[in-house]
């Protein structure tokens, strides 16, 4: 009887706090995802089906499962929107802050651009506390993007609104589906807020919709991945293909890769980068003989592909190294402006490529 009456005072007690709070919330997935690779996950937020797809390490398992890349369209005319996440796991980075880490990053749409609005992370001692992104809007209706964590996995995210206020899917606001496979670059490490990606910069430049398939240290060619980009719904492929494996593993993996994507896809265009400059190597002889061998490696290479594959293209954003080379958070990751400076420099080679594909 005791344990009832506590449990009654409980609740009673959540009741209370929800009613002051004001707050009615909505699960995301009842919405509109945006940018997720494989629609039909058991897990709405998970990029990957990890029951259908194995061969995965434990640690590429758990990077498959985190929702980088992955976001929320709705509109609501509520002048508050928060949000509350029942977690699977949390990282807790060197390299990256804990917006990026665990929490969320929400645009609205302000006169056709996609505008930041707020952002915010849980306690690390509350993780399914309720966090406010953003309040005191005019009450008008506001298109939104909110981006999901990036080194996290949810089991629930909720979106909360104003008790009484409208909110309802938003029609994706982004076109195509163009799958983006790579590294640690292409998850986010060293971004301080989710949308600061180069994936999700692209997106808002282009309102093309790039699907991040970004797995920190682990994007190295392997078979496993190519299964899965294979069974993937995608207009097109991009790949930071050459920033984690060893010269061994690129001469050994790259065009078997390519020619299972192409079984799979034919017709359809693939498109390497040349992994970008990485601030390590300005003092440090050993890393930057790595390094240029590596470069060198996969020039001879893909200079082989393009000629070798139909629809294999290669670019490189050499732009998106600062000219002063201050653009790195801890000498391999860029910062936010690094990450703006990347998707810059592949945007016009990007599009100039897709559009003979008709992915306008």
């Amino acid at each position: 009887m005791k344990r009832i009456i506590a449990l009654c005072a409980l609740l009673l007690t959540a009741a209370a706090a929800f009613a002051q709070n004001g707050l009615k919330y909505t699960e995301a997935s009842d919405l509109t995802l945006v940018g997720k690779l494989m629609p039909d996950t058991p897990n709405p937020y998970h990029r990957v089906d990890t029951v259908r797809f194995k061969r995965f390490t434990r640690g590429e398992n758990a990077q498959v499962r985190m929702s980088s890349g992955i976001s929320v369209a709705f509109r609501t005319d509520s002048k508050r929107i928060a949000v509350k996440t029942v977690y699977g796991s949390r990282v807790f980075s060197v390299n990256t802050g804990s917006y990026s880490d665990r929490g969320y990053d929400l645009y609205i749409k302000k006169d056709g651009q996609w505008t930041w609005a707020g952002v915010g992370v849980a306690s690390q001692e509350n993780p399914e506390q309720s966090i406010t992104l953003v309040q005191r809007m005019d009450g008008s209706m506001h298109e939104c993007l909110l981006y999901l964590p990036l080194f996290s996995e949810e089991y629930s995210v909720q979106v909360g609104t104003d008790e009484g206020s409208v909110i309802e899917p938003l029609d994706n606001p982004f076109r195509h589906r163009i799958a983006i496979f790579g590294s640690s670059f292409t998850h986010g490490s060293s971004s301080a807020r989710p949308g600061m990606t180069y994936p999700a910069q692209l997106t808002r430049m282009t309102g093309l919709q790039f699907l991040s398939l970004g797995c920190a240290g682990n994007s190295r060619l392997q078979s496993y991945f190519a299964d899965v980009l294979a069974a993937a719904d995608a207009d097109a492929f991009v790949f930071d293909a050459f920033s984690n494996p060893s010269v061994a593993e690129i001469r050994a993996r790259l065009f078997p890769f390519i020619e299972k994507i192409q079984a799979a896809h034919p017709g359809k265009p693939l498109i390497f980068q040349k992994t970008i400059y990485r601030e390590n190597r300005n003092f440090d002889t050993a890393i930057a003989k790595k390094e240029q061998a590596r470069i060198e490696l996969v020039d001879s290479l893909m200079h082989v592909a393009v000629k070798k594959y139909k629809d294999v293209y290669y670019i490189d954003a050499t732009d998106a190294t600062d000219p002063y080379h201050d653009s790195s958070i801890d000498g391999v990751h860029p910062s936010n402006h690094g990450y703006t400076l990347w998707a810059e420099s592949v945007r016009k080679p990007l599009r100039r490529i897709l559009r003979k594909y008709g992915i306008k």
